[in-house]
């Protein structure tokens, strides 16, 4: 029995379209969800904010939604020779996008940061664009310098600067958090790069003295550092309305959840207690509603995405496929971790969403576009193109007959 189960867990894996499946059904699964609980926790908010509808933010995140899965859809069938010919292309827009946000009547800043752009009725969030353009512009930079990086200046030259360039705009705006995820993205492009050690901890060195002194710098941010080393129930009474209260109604509201839930839609921290209930926080959410069973369903669709992702690495022979994805893979995964730590009370509170989850249209459509381009390198998998055609060779048998059966 054991070794039936066995050969057939064997079979499953050594298809050539199983990672190509793992990663759309993951995603699929977790933007679904996020859908039922945007409008779960966004209903009260949304009401009461002015919209006259508690579907406001739903129908908003269905639309970007929609347009995240067209994007994923077309950017599948994108070759990797086209990825190629992009990866400067990208890599100027999304710098050009993201300097447009200093551009005075062009550029909005919200809660402190200045990282949005107005378009017409729509403000865009370029910095989540310029996430897959630097990974897809270091996997391309980096398979061409793969075996050159000899001296100094071919190591570092155009790699660091294009880093540099993109992180730097970002922390222009104040939005350390966002930094921190591209800090770790360019960090495990050139690691999985084969980048000179001498140069990495070099490079490493710098991000994480600049990370501390952008700390060091804000009150703001010393103060939500405190918070979490401190404890939260020692704030409670001091500073109940203050810089703990995000982090004390999350945990709140993980622990009514208990095992089960109080049922999908019966939160009480949504009703104006907990703050980004229906963004950054939806996590919290998931746990009072859903309970402890929902929360581990959430974290297991990711491990599934990021196994995925891992077999995409691991299975390509190509460079460019490695380092892109190893970019996307710090970028979702890792934002998802600090997420749900976020929340846990496990680090201190960073303004990132939960991937396919949160609310938010910049953040739906790129995560959507950045799993197309690692669909489309799941397509270059051994085997995996002759598998399609036998698949689509399925489907046009099967709508012959059927084709048939109604003429009869």
């Amino acid at each position: 029995m054991l070794s039936s189960v066995r050969r057939e867990l064997v079979r499953v894996s050594d298809y050539p379209l199983t990672t190509y499946y793992l990663i759309l059904v993951s995603v699929l699964a977790l933007t679904a969800l996020g859908l039922v609980m945007v409008l779960s926790a966004s209903s009260i908010t949304s009401y009461d904010g002015g919209e006259g509808s508690s579907f406001a933010y739903f129908n908003k995140q269905a639309g970007f939604v929609a347009a995240g899965a067209i994007l994923m859809v077309a950017a599948t069938f994108v070759s990797l020779y086209m990825w190629g010919r992009l990866a400067w292309w990208g890599l100027g827009i999304g710098v050009a996008m993201q300097a447009a946000v200093f551009v005075p009547g062009l550029g909005r800043s919200i809660k402190g940061n200045a990282n949005w752009i107005q378009l017409g009725g729509f403000q865009v969030q370029p910095s989540e664009f310029l996430k897959i353009a630097l990974a897809v512009w270091l996997g391309y930079v980096l398979a061409k310098k793969y075996g050159k990086m000899t001296t100094f200046g071919h190591a570092m030259i155009p790699v660091v600067p294009g880093i540099a360039l993109a992180i730097g705009l970002i922390v222009g705006g104040n939005d350390l958090g966002t930094a921190l995820v591209l800090m770790a993205m360019a960090l495990a492009c050139l690691f999985i790069g084969f980048f000179p050690w001498r140069y990495f901890l070099l490079l490493f060195g710098s991000l994480a003295a600049i990370t501390v002194f952008f700390v060091l710098s804000s009150e703001n941010r010393l103060r939500r550092i405190t918070a979490a080393l401190t404890g939260h129930a020692d704030q409670t009474a001091s500073d109940i309305t203050g810089q703990a209260w995000q982090s004390n109604h999350g945990l709140f509201s993980l622990a009514s959840g208990g095992w089960l839930g109080v049922g999908l839609g019966a939160s009480r921290e949504k009703w104006s207690w907990l703050p980004e209930a229906h963004n950054d926080f939806i996590f919290a959410i998931i746990g009072e509603e859903l309970g402890l069973v929902g929360s581990l369903a959430v974290i297991l669709l990711f491990a599934a995405l990021a196994y995925g992702m891992i077999r995409v690495i691991m299975r390509s022979e190509s460079m460019f496929i490695q380092v892109a994805t190893t970019g996307l893979f710090a970028w979702i995964i890792g934002q998802a971790a600090i997420n749900i730590c976020v929340v846990t009370g496990l680090l201190p509170v960073i303004g990132v969403p939960l991937p396919f989850v949160s609310y938010g249209g910049s953040s739906i459509i790129a995560s959507l576009l950045a799993i197309g381009i690692v669909l489309s390198f799941a397509r270059t998998e051994d085997g995996a193109a002759a598998a399609i055609r036998v698949h689509k060779d399925r489907m046009r048998s099967s709508f012959a007959v059927l084709a048939r059966k109604r003429k009869k």
